[in-house]
């Protein structure tokens, strides 16, 4: 797909949502319309995201320089930093508009994980003053390493699609982060030895999900070992799209100094990945195909 198509259809789908969402209704109490339509602005944001521009200031200089002609509304980049965090409600109610319409929240196989999101050096932790007193220190598990900030928890359904994502500080216990994220899930439910307890998969079954995980090195194995292997499999999808998180959409670089900030950049990054697969789905390629999907 053309980059040039790539943004109108963007904007095509990202206009008629908001639409239907905000109705006749003014997101604003008081003063002007801004220059820059709402629609424009998280536009900017889906497309400089999915090619990998994931600073507010990255993405007002390439449509800037770039596309300037189809968004002649763009003002400063303070202006366009300020309207597009204040639009992270719209963002994510347009995500759990899409990931629906994608199947996301009727699938009957859902799938958990967690991922660090450092917000410095561990090394400069002590004397760092980004989210102190939010910002904890926690341990990676993969890297087999202590770091200092935050910890995201990620739930997809069985083709990849993202019906939910929560930050917690990097201590923040991954049970009860869950509760954040299974609301309308039904079925079976995948994670790792970390959602492991009795207690848990049977509050999860009382709200009509099953819980399977792996069993620890001391623990006898009585389930269908085909079933097992199937699991296991099944579940390299969330490390898939945790992957895409992490590398194409930067998740793990925290740019913003405070909340508000954060959250819009994550809701953003996770509206960006939905709309990859959403395209992908028009163009009748594998849903988490990314590469190759924007043709220069």
């Amino acid at each position: 797909m053309p980059l040039e198509n790539f943004i109108i259809g963007v904007f095509c789908w990202v206009e008629v949502a908001f639409q239907e969402l905000t109705g006749e209704r003014r997101l604003r109490s008081r003063g002007c319309a801004p220059k820059l339509s709402d629609s424009e602005v998280i536009t900017m944001e889906l497309v400089g995201e999915f090619l990998g521009i994931d600073t507010d200031q990255g993405i007002w200089e390439y449509f800037r320089w770039h596309w300037h002609e189809w968004f002649p509304g763009l003002g400063s980049r303070a202006s366009f930093a300020k309207q597009a965090a204040n639009l992270w409600l719209i963002k994510q109610l347009l995500h759990r508009r899409l990931a629906g319409e994608l199947g996301a929240l009727s699938d009957t196989i859902h799938m958990v994980d967690g991922f660090p999101i450092p917000v410095c050096l561990f090394q400069r932790a002590k004397q760092s003053q980004v989210f102190k007193g939010e910002a904890k220190y926690g341990y990676c598990a993969a890297k087999d390493q202590i770091y200092y900030g935050f910890r995201g928890h990620v739930v997809i359904n069985f083709n990849g699609v993202i019906s939910g994502l929560t930050v917690t500080s990097a201590c923040g216990e991954e049970r009860e982060a869950l509760w954040e994220l299974i609301d309308p899930l039904r079925g079976l439910l995948l994670g790792d030895k970390g959602y492991l307890s009795v207690v848990l998969k049977q509050a999860l079954a009382q709200h009509g999900l099953e819980l399977e995980t792996p069993l620890r090195a001391n623990m006898k194995e009585t389930r269908n070992l085909h079933f097992v292997q199937c699991l296991k499999s099944t579940r390299r999808r969330v490390e898939t799209v945790i992957g895409q998180l992490t590398e194409r959409f930067h998740l793990e670089k925290v740019w913003a100094r405070d909340l508000w900030h954060l959250t819009n950049r994550v809701i953003r990054k996770i509206l960006a990945h939905t709309i990859g697969i959403y395209f992908n789905r028009l163009l009748g390629r594998e849903d988490l195909q990314f590469s190759n999907l924007i043709q220069a």
